[in-house]
């Protein structure tokens, strides 16, 4: 058994070290020449990919791995290796009153481990990609394979004091930093959505001729009108299935009166809104009351609860991956990372710089004046015109970190979302497992913040008419 043992160890333990010099050696520039700068989200597929690898596998570590990790299971009397790694996920989770609480606490240090590793992942190439902006794209079965032992790295680690507390209050701090993130973005993007129609309804009506823009007009009209009849059925089937509850039906009801506010402000009061963006803000702040709602613990309140057949447990493990995963590509987007796309950015090659010496005429110059400093031809003025190219029309290359760095704040967030923000409650199954009073509550506010958002910028114009919000 120790042969075997010692055989497992000096296996992984090479296949360590070879993906840490590959990485090593990619840091250092010695991997594949290319003529091609990265963009700033680079790596985004991959990225995005290892994030839902690290949800995947929180999940069996919550659900799978840590209930048999306890004292009464039969891992626990498993030689060598069994006391040790219950000692370990147990720690921090003793001082429960109930053994089914040191469960769920132990479950929840499943899900900081993947969550912890996943986060040091990207924060390490945050750092790597903000020196040297193409390691975001480089060696990634190597960081695959770094990230793979982090998990099981995590695996041997005490609860106590690197998960619970100290990543505890860290994803903590990262999740509402997310949130906020998140709702200014999703804010940006109603707003963005209507611009965007209202332009191409005015080059249409320039491109095609006149009365051609309105069918881009009457798309917003009926874009607007199926966000709102969406919201107000979805508000009427909250109000039937999850009667019975003053938390429930306070929800409801603020969620309805807030959008009517906003929607009425939009249309009497605000010379920035629009009906369009008054729609999507609708839509999305009764989905996040619903999402709060069907996080309700209370069984009396939530039907969700308690039904853990196969197929709701295949339901709720489906949603809650594609919801976490949706999350991290949407937030990762671009546009939301300060720069052009990847593929517009591969489409750029790097050249060497055209000088006047180098430059190619063809044909008869006519211009007298041609390489002087005065000449639009001359190398002064080519160089002054790249240089404008440079800073107006070219993508930026230097960001991709933040691609990371948002990633990282998604890994928080994830982990709170999965473990009720770290209240030991038996509250969540694995058919529902975000379930739970402090994720309620969580969710709730989150649609108050976006709704308290939204309503300043209809309104902030108007009481300040003298400042630029623009």
């Amino acid at each position: 058994m120790s042969a075997f043992i010692a055989a497992a160890v000096s296996g992984f333990a090479w296949c360590f070290c070879t993906a840490s010099a590959s990485l090593c050696s990619s840091w250092c520039g010695n991997d594949k020449p290319s003529t091609v700068p990265p963009s700033a989200n680079s790596g985004r597929k991959r990225s995005v990919l290892l994030l839902a690898f690290s949800v995947f596998v929180a999940l069996i570590f919550q659900y799978a791995v840590a209930p048999r990790l306890q004292e009464d299971q039969m891992a626990a009397n498993a030689p060598y290796i069994g006391e040790l790694l219950v000692d370990k996920w147990t720690a921090g989770c003793t001082g429960e009153a109930k053994p089914d609480l040191v469960e769920v606490c132990s479950g929840y240090t499943g899900a900081y481990r993947a969550s912890s590793s996943a986060f040091a992942f990207f924060c390490i190439f945050a750092i790597a990609a903000k020196c040297r902006p193409a390691a975001n794209r480089e060696s990634w079965p190597a960081k695959y394979v770094l990230f793979i032992f982090l998990c099981i790295g995590s695996v041997f680690i005490s609860n106590d004091p690197l998960f619970i507390p100290i990543y505890l209050n860290v994803a903590r701090a990262g999740s509402i930093i997310f949130i906020l993130f998140q709702q200014l973005v999703l804010i940006d993007i109603a707003f963005n959505w209507n611009e965007n129609w209202v332009a191409k309804s005015d080059q249409a009506e320039v491109d095609e001729g006149q009365g051609k823009g309105k069918k881009w007009l009457f798309a917003i009209l009926f874009s607007c009108g199926v966000l709102y009849v969406g919201s107000f059925v979805a508000i009427v089937l909250m109000y039937v299935y999850f009667r019975g509850c003053s938390t429930n039906e306070a929800f409801i009801s603020i969620t309805l009166i807030m959008t009517l506010l906003c929607t009425a402000i939009q249309l009497t009061i605000s010379d920035t809104g629009s009906l369009l963006t008054s729609a999507a803000i609708t839509a999305y702040t009764t989905y996040l009351c619903g999402l709060a709602i069907s996080k309700n613990p209370n069984f009396e309140c939530n039907p969700r609860l308690g039904e853990t057949s196969t197929g709701n447990i295949i339901l709720g493990l489906f949603m809650t991956t594609i919801s976490l995963l949706w999350t991290g590509w949407s937030s990762t987007a671009d546009k939301r990372v300060g720069a052009h796309s990847e593929e517009n950015a591969e489409d750029i090659e790097v050249s060497p710089p055209e000088t006047f010496e180098n430059k190619k005429v063809g044909g008869v110059v006519l211009d007298s004046g041609y390489g002087s400093s005065d000449s639009p031809h001359s190398e002064a003025a080519i160089e002054n015109e790249r240089h404008d190219e440079k800073n107006n029309n070219s993508p930026s290359f230097g960001s991709s970190w933040k691609l990371n760095a948002v990633l990282a704040l998604v890994c928080c967030w994830y982990a709170m979302a999965l473990t009720s923000w770290g209240a030991v409650e038996r509250s969540g199954d694995i058919a529902n497992p975000a379930a739970g009073e402090v994720s309620m509550w969580m969710v709730i506010v989150s649609q108050w913040v976006c709704l308290a958002l939204y309503l300043w910028t209809l309104v902030a114009p108007a009481m300040f008419p003298n400042r630029d919000f623009s």
